[in-house]
């Protein structure tokens, strides 16, 4: 299962410094002008997660995999982006195909680096992008809900209900507002507007980006961006690129030791991928043994048949059983052995929902 988080936000704010930071590469040329990203970077990167370490160290673990996110360094957008302004067509459609967005806005104070408005306005930055997101869906909607109209009114059903979903998300945009506010009743109206796959409807983190002194508490400006962020039920992190550039040039021994003197317990983005993973309403549940500790990633309310299929197809479809510990009952007694001895290794059938830590072990037969 692929999970993807776009990164956007507009020009020069520190959207590719930030993505070479994530995967610690120089994929995404980082330069100071517009555009510089014309094709979108995918960089694949680890979810930090301490609880493997200690799995590992349990089972004598020969190797330790942590599960994964990907995260993609989209081109700068502009205003205008909505009606094909600053390649603002490919840029949409790149974001189209992400499952959350990441926006990256710019909260520092530099004179050597432009700004495309030449202000420091991160909310005003962030109006920009959601303006452009929000006339897009906006455009497409009012061309095919009234199609969907007609239909159901010519007798197709599925029209008919699809129409009736969508008209929320219509009110809303014409309001101003995005798309996820919309509350689908049950699944059947989830399923019709996940498929519509409006950009308004993607939840949102947004990361300021601060000077390097200002990591650990932010500034007046990431400030404004907390109260949005409050304000919208959405999230925020600090985070100074600069920092996160230097830090993936150095050993594990200099990064803790730089990241105490910056009065940081952990790096920024540490705190972007986990809130990028809580984002998308993931969990985490592990297998270990003696070849291998590994992390898996489902959403949560995967079911146990689900979580085996993320290992391999044949689990899920041969699915009979999974043994199951809790990530803090495997800790505190030891391991599986212990854990069994102590009648904390449960047995859990096709309905049982996969819960955040678990150590599960699945019986399967093709």
């Amino acid at each position: 299962m692929g999970f993807k988080c776009g990164i956007v936000g507009l020009p020069n704010v520190g959207k590719s410094t930030l993505f070479n930071a994530l995967t610690e590469t120089q994929a995404a040329q980082a330069a100071n002008y517009p555009f510089c990203t014309i094709e979108p970077n995918v960089g694949q990167v680890a979810v930090p997660d301490p609880r493997l370490d200690k799995l590992a160290a349990i089972a004598g673990s020969a190797k330790i995999l942590p599960t994964q996110l990907a995260f993609v360094d989209i081109a700068g957008l502009v205003k205008g982006a909505s009606k094909g302004e600053g390649l603002g067509n490919q840029f949409l459609g790149n974001i189209r195909e992400v499952d959350a967005i990441v926006h990256v806005l710019r909260c520092f104070e530099n004179d050597d680096i432009q700004h495309v408005e030449n202000r420091v306005d991160p909310v005003a930055d962030a109006e920009v992008v959601e303006t452009e997101l929000l006339l897009s869906d906006l455009e497409g909607l009012e061309k095919r809900v009234p199609n969907l109209i007609k239909r159901g009114q010519q007798g197709d059903k599925e029209s008919k209900f699809a129409a009736s979903v969508l008209s929320q998300a219509l009110d809303l945009l014409r309001e101003g507002k995005p798309a996820r506010l919309t509350k689908p009743k049950d699944d059947e109206e989830a399923r019709v507007f996940a498929q519509a796959q409006l950009l308004t409807a993607k939840p949102v983190l947004y990361v300021c980006n601060v000077n390097e002194d200002e990591a650990a508490n932010g500034n007046d400006h990431s400030a404004r961006v907390f109260e949005k962020a409050k304000a919208e039920g959405a999230n925020a992190v600090v985070v100074s690129a600069a920092i996160e550039a230097d830090l993936v040039t150095m050993d594990m021994d200099e990064r803790l030791a730089f990241l105490e003197e910056m009065g940081l317990h952990e790096t920024g983005l540490a705190r972007v991928i986990r809130a990028g993973y809580d984002l998308l309403h993931l969990i985490t549940f592990f297998t270990v043994g003696p070849k291998e500790a590994r992390a898996w990633t489902v959403e949560k309310g995967s079911k146990a048949p689900q979580a085996a299929g993320e290992i391999h197809t044949d689990f899920e479809r041969g699915f009979i059983r999974a043994e199951t510990i809790a990530y803090d009952d495997y800790i505190a007694l030891n391991g599986e052995a212990g854990a069994r001895d102590a009648g904390k290794l449960r047995q859990e059938g096709k309905e049982y929902v996969v819960k955040d830590g678990d150590v599960l072990h699945f019986k399967f037969n093709v």
